[in-house]
């Protein structure tokens, strides 16, 4: 007797594929983590921890170190972090062979497999100490100067090219669209599809500096005004912003990218397409950590 399925047996394995279609369809349009984080750095203890603050006795030695942590959605190569020590005068403490350090292996990003991202230590001194006289108690702020090359990545997996826009069908020309953004101080917060002629579609990216730090184009300087380069994956468009092809400058933390076709489409053209915005920049931040300083008893 050949065996009998039932209908709600039918419909159950049907709804499991359903699920497994749908699944595969979301990771095929390039979710990403999310997040607003870059790299993060962090000082290691300078000594025993007294009320919250690191303390040490002006006969001691101590060391300083930063751990660098990737927390966001960019593969960070070896010499891409810059790192600065600054604070107290450098005739006040022995000990310290170099103010400025790099990175010097790779770091991964946040991932499925490496959740809490990748990570390294930099020394700029194992036996630091200060060489003056401490009356009491002195507190010294340390601050480090963090520079790192980044990128984020916004991927729109539909975007509607409809050449009629009196044809109701597929999609919809006129709309927010939904997108996706990679983790990153950087961010886009909304994307918006338009026309600006016949044929010829519009996209608007804003993006926003969420990270608390500092923006500058690679290889340039850090000035006034935050900026940044940017590039599409696709060729037929070209984009703007502010006037600036491939350049943003950001106002008050954000910028507006105005991606629009070269050419109109073709008569009767109507399909959608996935497009990718990638945002490329030098991004700043400072750290600081309290040292407490004891007179030891002579």
């Amino acid at each position: 007797m050949k065996p009998r399925w039932s209908t709600i047996a039918i419909l159950c394995i049907a709804i499991a594929l359903t699920a497994c279609s749908s699944d595969q369809q979301t990771q095929q349009k390039g979710a990403y983590i999310g997040g607003t984080d870059g790299v993060t750095a962090d000082f290691e203890a300078f000594g025993v921890e007294e009320d919250s603050v690191f303390t040490i006795f002006d006969t001691e030695s101590f060391p300083i170190e930063l751990t660098l942590k990737n927390k966001g959605e960019y593969d960070l190569q070896p010499r891409d972090i810059k790192v600065r020590l600054l604070g107290p005068a450098p005739t006040e403490f022995s000990g310290i062979a170099s103010r400025e350090l790099q990175n010097q292996q790779a770091i991964d990003k946040i991932s499925e497999l490496t959740p809490t991202g990748g990570e390294e230590t930099i020394t700029f001194a194992r036996d630091a100490k200060y060489q003056g006289i401490v009356p009491g108690v002195i507190d010294r702020e340390w601050f480090a100067n963090v520079e790192y090359k980044y990128q984020t990545y916004g991927l729109v997996p539909e975007v509607c090219l409809k050449e009629d826009l009196t044809d109701k069908r597929i999609c919809d020309v006129k709309q927010t669209k939904e997108f996706f953004v990679s983790g990153a101080p950087v961010t886009i917060t909304t994307v918006e599809e338009d026309t600006a002629g016949r044929g010829i579609m519009a996209l608007k990216f804003t993006i926003k500096n969420v990270g608390g730090g500092d923006v500058a184009k690679v290889g340039g300087e850090f000035g006034v005004h935050d900026q940044l380069a940017y590039s599409m994956d696709d060729s037929a468009w070209e984009c703007k912003s502010g006037g600036r092809v491939n350049e943003a400058r950001l106002i008050e933390d954000q910028a507006e990218i105005v991606c629009k076709l070269k050419q109109p489409l073709q008569k009767n053209d109507l399909f959608t397409k996935q497009v990718k915005l990638t945002l490329e920049y030098t991004y700043r931040s400072i750290v600081q950590e309290k040292l407490r300083i004891k007179e030891s008893a002579r």
